[in-house]
């Protein structure tokens, strides 16, 4: 239910706080207080559309904010839940439009777009009036309204879900033949390529692989033939070393008939002898890392230039040829067992198909048997809401070959409103009065099923008076027993009868010239006077006090 409206900056509505309780509401005051702008603000908040004029004169931006108490099953909450929304706790709305035109939305303080705020609140309320009477516009409305009326909202849902997997085997059948077809087309050339893909048998990651091999060998071997040199200078028979340790003999030798002379020179070559030494050792390393077979690095290069040549043939990169190895084998195999699978997926199609109508011709007979149900409760009460002359029915088109999610049915309310006059469509046939009356009664026969918890009747009762304004008044109190029921009414035989009374008036704001909205919720006497000024007018008589308690108390 709607527990709480808060209106910031809206038309002549700086600040209002409204609290508001389950059963039947009601809005009552004179023509031109701003009942309407309450409407359109709780509107806006619903995800209506915005409207730069709505803004308060003076201000930059106006605020709606709607906070719904709901159970933590309902419909709305998981549809929050499925877009994202945290929905713990009450459900808050909120709505920021511009003066500029532009507008926010904000649905428990997370940002959501209009659309989805628009979505969840047809899920909480619905708006009714006489030139606004969405449940009644719509065929699709009406299919939705029976299968609640008749307990097939699951059935229904059944039905559309078979739908899909019919859709679905269809669509995969489909692809897989158009699959087939095409292969079939290229047979000789997927044969070719898969025959040659699998002998070339491409790995992942074998290009990179394979390239830095090749580096490696060919720096390896621009690098050899200095390497050899060094090695044949230091170890050839070029080598200085022979050389180098004979001199060190000889001096050793001559060093004893001359002490102190020729020690150092000694000494310092006999550590040209160990760098050299260790220079070989070196050398020989350094050959042994760049050794490589030039058979292999041929059979590398092979190998690299393959595989490069497939790819541009195959217009993929090398990376992405064992990919397409697999899908050319997938494809042949789909091509070799392609009438096995297509008969599989035929089998597959007539199954769903036939579960599909089955399950579709099952809810239409129920539809059926709901329909005259429905019309009867519809029936039952026109008379008191003066429409005794009229009939209502429930029209279902039934077409077994045009089966759709919502089934095989095509759902459209029609009336009569007197004898002898044409049946149609109820949105053709009758006028806004009597469509009001209409969507009343199909509310009351509906009860709780079909409906958002929170219905708002906007001057459902204008242009009627008497009995059937206390009719209308009734059945907006049996209604408010299982939804919240909000009644902006020109009727004292409507407002009497409603738990909660709100007072719409409109004034100066005290010390200035501005003129504001203001709602007041009224206690027993100011509900006796404001139902006697309903009665008789701007002149308040005892009389029509009188009439007011009795009203009130329950009398005529």
């Amino acid at each position: 239910m709607l527990a709480q409206l808060s209106i910031r900056d809206i038309v002549l509505i700086e600040r209002l706080d409204l609290a508001f309780e389950s059963g039947l509401s009601v809005l009552t005051g004179e023509t031109g207080a701003g009942k309407s702008i309450l409407l359109d603000s709780l509107s806006l908040a619903l995800g209506g559309r915005g409207d730069g004029s709505l803004v308060r004169h003076g201000t930059e931006r106006g605020q709606v904010t709607a906070v719904f108490d709901v159970p933590g099953n309902h419909r709305a909450r998981a549809l929050l839940r499925d877009n994202g929304i945290d929905d713990d706790g009450d459900l808050i709305f909120r709505r920021q439009q511009s003066a500029d035109g532009r507008t926010k939305a904000y649905v428990n303080d997370q940002p959501v777009s209009v659309q989805l705020m628009r979505q969840a609140g047809q899920l909480l309320v619905e708006i009714h009036g006489q030139h606004d009477d969405r449940a009644l516009v719509d065929t699709d409305a009406h299919r939705l309204l029976l299968d609640a009326f008749g307990g097939l909202s699951e059935a229904a849902a059944d039905v559309g879900t078979l739908y899909h997997q019919w859709k679905e085997a269809e669509r995969t059948l489909r692809r897989h033949r158009e699959k087939v077809e095409a292969a079939a087309r290229e047979a000789d050339y997927l044969r070719s390529s898969v025959e040659e893909l699998e002998t070339l048998s491409p790995q992942d990651g074998e290009e990179d692989a394979l390239a830095e091999t090749r580096a490696r060998m060919m720096k390896a071997e621009r690098i050899a033939g200095d390497i050899n040199e060094a090695s044949e200078f230091l170890n050839g028979n070029a080598s200085p070393v022979p050389l180098i340790a004979a001199l060190v003999r000889r001096l050793e030798r001559k060093s004893h008939e001359a002490p102190g002379l020729l020690e150092e020179t000694v000494e310092f070559l006999d550590q040209a002898l160990n760098q050299l030494s260790d220079a070989q050792r070196a050398v020989d390393e350094a050959l042994r890392k760049t050794e490589y077979d030039p058979k292999e690095l041929e059979r590398t290069e092979e190998r690299l230039f393959a595989l490069r040549a497939a790819a541009r043939k195959y217009s993929v990169p090398v990376t992405g040829l064992p990919a397409l190895a697999a899908k050319m084998i997938a494809d042949l195999a789909d091509l070799d067992a392609g009438e096995e699978k297509l008969v599989q997926l035929q089998a597959r199609l007539v199954e769903t198909r036939a579960a599909y109508e089955i399950s579709a011709r099952s809810l239409s007979e129920k539809r059926h048997h709901a329909a005259d149900a429905l019309a009867a409760a519809v029936m039952a009460e026109l008379p008191a809401l003066k429409l005794e002359r009229a009939r209502f029915t429930v029209e279902i088109t039934t077409d077994p070959d045009g089966g759709a999610e919502e089934g095989i049915d095509t759902v459209e309310f029609h009336v009569q409103t007197n004898p002898g006059t044409r049946r149609g469509p109820i949105m053709k046939v009758a006028s806004g009065g009597e469509l009001s009356r209409f969507l009343l009664a199909l509310k009351v026969a509906l009860a709780d099923r079909g409906s958002a918890p929170t219905l708002v009747f906007d001057e459902i009762d204008t242009g009627v008076g008497g009995a059937v304004a206390d009719a209308i008044g009734q059945r907006l109190k049996r209604l408010s027993a299982t939804v919240q029921v909000l009644s902006v009414t020109h009727a004292p035989q409507v407002a009497a009868r409603a738990a909660t009374h709100l007072l719409i008036s409109k004034g100066p704001v005290e010390g200035s010239e501005t003129v504001a909205t203001r709602v007041a919720r009224m206690d027993d006497g100011a509900r006796t006077e404001e139902i006697a000024r309903m009665l008789a007018g701007a002149s308040v008589t005892d009389e029509a006090r009188a009439a007011a308690a009795r009203l009130l108390s329950g009398g005529v």
